[in-house]
């Protein structure tokens, strides 16, 4: 593919990947509780809506795999070595919520097993302990999102590809990210705080998406 065919596939990719995760989260929410033994009877009676987000996920995967490609054919060009960092990363992320899934399926198991409601303090030690296992995987591929963001974001301001002002933006959202994130993971900030970190980068990668789309990114003159 062309270098302007690849930036529209990934400002598609990058709206389709907000918009998924959107998504997701509605369809999340049905299952939120304090208590494990109350989430896993949520889990159990929502069983369609967690299998929906699911299949979501194979679908976000493929999504951040198409972002990793493309941003890395967009921005080779600028320096290889650092694109090449920048798709190690995204594809990490990528690899890391394959695992996640693993967590999420064995959840849903426990959920429809009578032990949980029987409250068998073994059986839910282990679910705490995948709940627990599936937020963690969360925040590290955020991590990883991040600093692949960094690296693609950086060669874009560079290389002046896109508009000069947006490239900043995803520079400062990616550190932001890079530093609260672990923060969070490490427990010397609450998650709830960490949560603000991606309002930056939720205003870099809508406009990005629909840069991406309809102008592409921006060639250098030939000398």
């Amino acid at each position: 593919m062309t270098r302007q065919t690849n930036a529209r596939v990934a400002g598609a990719a990058f709206l389709l990947y907000i918009i998924i995760g959107i998504a997701m989260m509605m369809i999340a929410g049905v299952t939120t509780a304090d208590e494990i033994t109350q989430r896993m009877i949520l889990m159990a009676e929502h069983a369609a809506r967690i299998r929906i987000n699911f299949l979501l996920t194979f679908v976000v995967i493929i999504v951040a795999v198409t972002l990793a490609i493309t941003q890395y054919a967009i921005t080779r060009d600028e320096d290889q070595d650092i694109a090449r960092l920048g798709l190690a990363f995204r594809l990490a992320e990528s690899f890391l919520g394959v695992l996640g899934m693993t967590a999420t399926l064995s959840l849903l198991w426990l959920s429809s097993s009578d032990q949980v409601v029987t409250s068998n303090a073994a059986v839910q030690t282990f679910a705490s302990l995948l709940q627990k296992i599936r937020q963690w995987n969360v925040t590290i591929a955020a991590t990883l999102f991040a600093i692949g963001s960094l690296f693609f974001c950086g060669l874009m301001l560079r290389g002046k590809m896109i508009p000069t002002m947006l490239a900043w933006l995803g520079v400062i959202a990616s550190v932001l990210l890079i530093f609260s994130m672990p923060l969070s993971l490490a427990g010397f900030i609450s998650s709830s705080t960490a949560q603000y970190t991606w309002i930056p980068m939720a205003l870099f990668e809508i406009p990005l998406g629909v840069w991406l789309l309809i102008k592409g990114v921006y060639e250098k003159p030939v000398s």
